[in-house]
């Protein structure tokens, strides 16, 4: 399929699904005219892409933990690394919800001197 028919069939943009070509997270070929062709397994792997994106993960982080993925749920197979990469992404969104309580309490205490 072209890069329109993915688009329509996954609801992502075409320009992020150059993005994530460019991102090494989704795997085109070329047809013979040049235009980008991709397979069915393409809308699952934008559908995985997307839910891990909405994890709060990075394209890098993608990157690694893509190739355990199954489905278009999708699941995890906690393959080598997998989880101390999941580990290591849940304490640093721990972390910033921590910052961002600290700059609430900043931002309550502020509005309460007034």
């Amino acid at each position: 399929m072209l890069i329109g028919e993915l688009s329509r069939r996954t609801g992502v943009s075409s320009r992020s699904l150059r993005y994530y070509e460019a991102q090494g997270l989704l795997k085109v070929r070329r047809g013979a005219n040049g235009y980008r062709v991709y397979d069915e397994e393409s809308v699952i792997t934008v559908r995985q892409v997307r839910a891990l994106l909405n994890a709060g993960l990075s394209t890098e982080v993608i990157r690694s933990v893509l190739p355990c993925m199954r489905g278009e749920r999708p699941a995890i197979d906690m393959c080598v690394d997998v989880r101390a990469i999941l580990d290591r992404e849940l304490a640093a969104t721990d972390q910033r919800i921590a910052d961002l309580q600290r700059s609430r309490e900043a931002l309550v205490d502020y509005l309460t001197q007034s």
